[in-house]
């Protein structure tokens, strides 16, 4: 031990020297480093060079592992300025720091390429002098490119062990100079890694690209119609009135994630809302902090539109409309009566983290509707918001639930207001103690104001009881109607999840009905509350309150069973569970009075009351477009597909969690359909340890046409013809030597010539059927099966 303790500090000395050593013999070939100016202007024929030679080659090739925050070593190849900005070694997800790390958000937190250089942040392209083969050899981008045309991918059925793959692997974050080493220890990493390389044609524009030393584009000059457009919106964010600036900072902390777009002009792209220190008409001066609700420190804060500068990628893509009737229903909502305000909220820690002290003023309901108006994107958020790793967020919920929400037209909504205000104090959430070296102490403090938060509820609902509140479905929003954000199918995909419109696959195990208080602390706790460079602390006390949530909105549902059932249903939910957890909700519920009025006539009436609500959403659930009986497949292979989806345990445990699979008819036309693995849990209230809770009998399948997953663990190409085999083959899966004969048969993997082929046709079609939702999707999930 003594003499390890001792060589440690040898061998980082010698590391260091060796990579000094590297750099001064690649300034002696081709001078010393310094970033340089790539950025043309928009117009210049090498800026269109990129935008339509290049950039669909790192679009469709490389953003669709190098994007967001878990892009291996931090590379973003989504934007020039990403491309720019170049590698670092940190990883940003790491739940075990004891100390928050510094936020390396590209275009927030720097904003030169100097200033990313000070952060330790290295470059993929070449920073010495600028001659064609120094561009070559001094780039990083262009030497993992070359070394997978030198070292192709071996043609064995699996990749071999030697690739490191999967969720968080070991990264090998060498900068150029070292990257020798790679080449000679690990000849088959080059890019795209672990999967096929770039056609010879491809390969050639990249290589022309480089030599000439990388040119990229600045972003293009807004259009006259556009400026127009955002300058009527700024107008709007930029009120001069305490109730404008106000409401303005409302829409700002739920819109700051969003891509938001013209509805009469979507041809312009999307745009991000932003805080600026300057007021519209003047140059941006961007204010950045770790949350959205932080101090700004400046008198006055200033809300601005600017172009999204990255390519679209799933994973982090929520579109936003803004038009006409938008800002007619936000007028209407928050400046259809005035608003006594003598000041403004202050930012402090403890107030700015309580949407319900900061925003008192403005009327619950109104914020509840503005909600509610995009509730798929609300949920979402959480999903696809700050993380883009969702397992801090999802390992909390269930594989798949239905998702209803309280009636803001219901009466006791307009005594929910002083109830609110009373209760400010206990719905303060973890952000206010954020990045605690303490978080259990921080966690109980939560436990109880949560504790007391749900006794008083259950004291309130019982006193609206008595006023001749009905515990029944006519509680639950029906869309007024019209509006199919009303009930929604949330997915988990073990890390990450999906949100759709309407009540998908088969009856679930759990549903929640999220009122406004519940609502809006999911996103202050896994949106704008949650920083992702957060420590270990931080990241635990936000798992263990989403918790609260959870079992919360679970409540809320089983309240409209008898209450004999209540029970025998939590039970179903939380089998195994520590008693404490099973009974946390429980005991501060359990004075809730009286039965539901609802007339059950089975003995199922959980079963009961999801046909029921079914039955109630079908004006905004009918035509959804994810159903399989509005894809192209013969009406047979749709039943078959649909025999599919009655299935429970057996070889199911085996298949991936999601599968994209192409299916070509017999007609000529194809269809895209999503295979959905839901891995059951006795319960989802383990922390450390989610193998345990596993049933794998219980595991089942949702089917659907189009995409429904962000990140896909396999692809699958097959005919129509086919799928009785497959489902056959399915139907039969006992062992992985099963399931490898599947994938064999059917599947396309990580190194089949036909991937890029099949993954082209993919994206192609996901961008017809659904162009403003659709992005990039993310492999650095797909399976070596």
């Amino acid at each position: 031990m003594r003499l390890q303790f001792l060589l440690w500090p040898a061998l980082a000395i010698l590391l260091t020297s060796c990579a000094v050593y590297s750099a001064q013999q690649f300034d002696n070939r081709f001078g010393p480093s310094q970033p340089r100016q790539r950025l043309l202007p928009a117009a210049s024929s090498d800026a269109r060079l990129f935008r339509e030679q290049i950039k669909p080659i790192l679009d469709q090739r490389c953003v669709v592992c190098h994007a967001c925050y878990d892009a291996p070593c931090q590379l973003k190849l989504s934007s020039p300025q990403g491309i720019d900005r170049g590698i670092h070694s940190r990883k940003v997800y790491n739940s075990t720091r004891l100390l928050a790390d510094p936020p390396s958000r590209l275009f927030e937190d720097e904003q030169s390429v100097q200033g990313w250089r000070r952060r330790g942040f290295e470059p993929v392209l070449n920073e010495r002098d600028q001659t064609p083969k120094a561009n070559r050899e001094g780039s990083l981008l262009y030497r993992v490119l070359r070394l997978k045309q030198q070292q192709p991918l071996p043609s064995t059925l699996l990749l071999p062990d030697s690739f490191e793959l999967g969720l968080d692997p070991a990264q090998q974050c060498r900068s150029v100079e070292r990257y020798d080493q790679i080449e000679t220890q690990r000849p088959l990493w080059g890019m795209p890694y672990g999967l096929p390389g770039l056609s010879a044609t491809q390969l050639s524009t990249m290589t022309q690209w480089i030599s000439q030393g990388a040119p990229m584009p600045e972003s293009s000059a807004v259009t006259a119609p556009a400026q127009a457009t955002i300058d009527h919106w700024e107008r709007f964010f930029n009120n001069d009135t305490l109730q404008g600036q106000l409401v303005a900072r409302y829409l700002y902390e739920h819109l700051y994630l969003f891509h938001l777009y013209f509805t009469d002009r979507p041809q312009d792209g999307f745009y991000n809302l932003v805080r600026s220190a300057t007021p519209p008409g003047k140059p941006l001066q961007r204010i950045s902090t770790r949350r959205p609700y932080d101090d700004p420190a400046t008198a006055r804060v200033y809300y601005r539109l600017v172009t999204e500068p990255a390519t679209i990628v799933a994973k982090t893509h929520l579109p936003y409309a803004l038009d006409s009737a938008r800002e007619q229903r936000w007028q209407t909502l928050f400046f259809g009566s005035d608003i006594p305000l003598e000041r403004l909220p202050s930012y402090a820690p403890d107030q700015a983290s309580n949407p319900f002290t900061t925003f008192a003023a403005i009327p619950a309901a109104a914020r509840y509707r503005f909600l509610l108006d995009e509730a798929q994107a609300t949920i979402m958020a959480f999903i696809k918001g700050p993380v883009c790793r969702g397992q801090v967020a999802v390992n909390v919920i269930n594989e798949q639930f239905w998702v209803f929400f309280a009636d803001p037209n219901n009466p006791i909504s307009d005594d929910s207001r002083n109830f609110l205000a009373e209760q400010a104090d206990t719905l303060a959430l973890p952000g206010a103690t954020s990045n605690s070296v303490l978080p259990l102490s921080a966690w109980v403090t939560y436990a109880a104001k949560q504790a007391d938060y749900l006794e008083a509820k259950t004291r309130w609902f019982n006193q609206q009881i008595t006023r001749g509140l009905a515990l029944n479905e006519q509680l639950i929003w029906d869309g007024d109607g019209h509006n199919r954000n009303a009930a929604l199918t949330v997915f988990r995909h073990f890390d990450n999840a999906s949100v759709t419109q309407g009540l998908l696959g088969t009856l679930p195990k759990t549903a929640w009905v999220i009122d406004y208080p519940l609502l809006e602390r999911i996103h202050y706790l896994l949106v704008a509350g949650f920083d992702v460079f957060g420590n270990f602390g931080h990241q635990l006390t936000t798992r263990l309150y989403m918790d609260f949530l959870r079992m919360e909105g679970e409540f809320n549902f089983l309240s409209l069973l008898p209450p004999a059932i209540r029970q025998r249903e939590r039970d179903a939910w939380y089998q195994d569970a520590d008693p404490s957890i099973r009974d946390y909700i429980f005991s501060r519920h359990s004075q809730l009075q009286g039965e539901p009025g609802i007339d059950y006539r089975t003995d199922d009436p959980k079963a009961e009351l999801l046909h029921r609500l079914m039955t109630r959403f079908e004006p905004v659930t009918t035509h959804n477009p994810h159903q399989l009986r509005g894809s192209a497949l013969h009406p047979d292979s749709i039943a078959l597909l649909q025999r599919l989806e009655q299935l429970r345990g057996g070889g199911i445990a085996r298949l991936p969690e999601v599968t994209l699979m192409m299916i070509d008819t017999a007609q000529g036309g194809s269809s895209l359909v999503s295979l959905i693995h839901h891995r059951a849990h006795a319960n989802i209230s383990s922390l450390f340890d989610e193998k345990a809770a596993l049933r794998p009998a219980e595991d089942s399948l949702t089917i659907l046409t189009g995409v429904v997953g962000d990140y896909p663990n396999a692809l699958w190409w097959i005919d129509e013809s086919q799928l009785p085999e497959l489902a056959n083959g399915i139907f039969g899966l006992q062992s992985e030597a099963d399931y490898r004969s599947l994938v064999s048969r059917f599947g396309v993997r990580r190194n089949d010539p036909r991937f890029w082929q099949l993954s082209d046709r993919i994206a192609a079609r996901y961008r017809e059927t659904v162009p403003l939702e659709a992005g990039i999707l993310d492999y650095n999930r797909l399976e070596n099966r």
